[in-house]
């Protein structure tokens, strides 16, 4: 790939070049050399848009109903970027679902981007350039940007550090509904939507996710997420949804503390990433592949070996997570 010139190419995201946002989330995705400084010229332009998550387990009609949601957001005149999170091609890495082909009746609206990225192995439910993704499409003017999760299970809670609001899916006749309201996937929500609620079940499913929910024993002053119902291929309910998240958006403490929570993570995760990558330059893989076999071999403990590692890459750090006495 021909190294960019970084400075026109953020002046041009920035102007809502789409060519150019294509360009910026590419370059990301690859983690390539100039990516650091494009994200640090982007950011001092982002901060405004409605980031929007949107997960659930497999089958619940989530891109459905990102679909419906663009059209009803767009009905409003606002821009939308949509970040739809496919599982790796074990061929290829790249995305094998593609949203473009679900989103094709927006192909044509200059107001709406859509890109389909890849998780290439990550867990969580969302791609390593997710965030990044979010922050280029929010410098080049997009007023909400909605994030699809891979759903592929009910391990899908890295969106709550990504996005402004959660939106949780399900979908009634699974016969996982009990199980669906122990999972950690239900404890993101800022609002639940049953989707395909012209299925059997589906009054019960909400009945029994409001009943978990008057469990719970939040501040007097805290958001109750709401359920609600919608079917999504018809469009119905789907304007009731914008119309909540909209609400939600205006409740500054939550929107100042999930941004607050989105900023830490985002620099633990970086600094995590920096160290990895510093531990490849230093340390040689030979010697990494020798203090796994004594590990294996029962001649060092896992701990000891991480321990080493960190001493080979900055001296005086090894034993950090130690306590007092050893």
């Amino acid at each position: 790939m021909t190294v960019p010139d970084i400075g026109q190419l953020s002046d041009r995201v920035i102007a809502g070049d789409v060519r150019a946002v294509a360009r910026a989330i590419s370059l990301v995705e690859d983690r390539t050399a100039v990516s650091g400084e494009l994200m640090r010229r982007l950011y001092r332009r982002a901060g405004d848009a409605y980031v929007i998550g949107v997960t659930g387990p497999p089958g619940a009609g989530k891109s459905t109903l990102v679909d419906r949601l663009t059209a009803v957001i767009r009905s409003t005149g606002r821009k939308v970027g949509v970040i739809a999170v496919d599982p790796s091609s074990p061929f290829t890495g790249g995305a094998i679902l593609g949203d473009r082909l679900r989103m094709v009746g927006h192909s044509d609206d200059a107001g709406v981007f859509v890109r389909s990225m890849a998780t290439r192995g990550r867990m969580g439910g969302l791609a390593g350039a997710t965030s990044d993704a979010a922050v280029i499409l929010d410098a080049a003017g997009y007023d909400v940007v909605v994030i699809e999760t891979v759903g592929v299970g009910q391990d899908e809670v890295e969106i709550v550090r990504t996005a402004d609001a959660c939106v949780v899916t399900l979908v009634p006749g699974t016969g996982d509904d009990v199980q669906a309201l122990k999972a950690g996937i239900m404890e993101i929500a800022d609002v639940f939507v049953v989707n395909k609620s012209d299925l059997n079940g589906a009054d019960r499913l909400v009945e029994a996710v409001s009943a978990n929910l008057a469990l719970q024993e939040p501040a007097a002053d805290a958001w109750r997420p709401p359920v609600m119902k919608t079917e999504a291929r018809k469009g119905t309910g789907v304007s009731d949804l914008w119309t909540v998240l909209e609400t939600f958006r205006l409740r500054a403490s939550d929107r100042d503390g999930r941004r607050r929570t989105r900023s830490e993570w985002r620099v633990r995760e970086l600094v995590a990433e920096r160290f990895a990558e510093e531990v490849e330059r230093v340390v040689p893989a030979t010697e990494v592949s020798r203090l796994i076999d004594d590990v294996v071999a029962g001649r060092l403990d896992p701990q000891a070996a991480a321990d080493e590692i960190v001493a080979r890459t900055r001296p005086g750090l090894g034993s950090g997570s130690a306590g007092p006495n050893g």
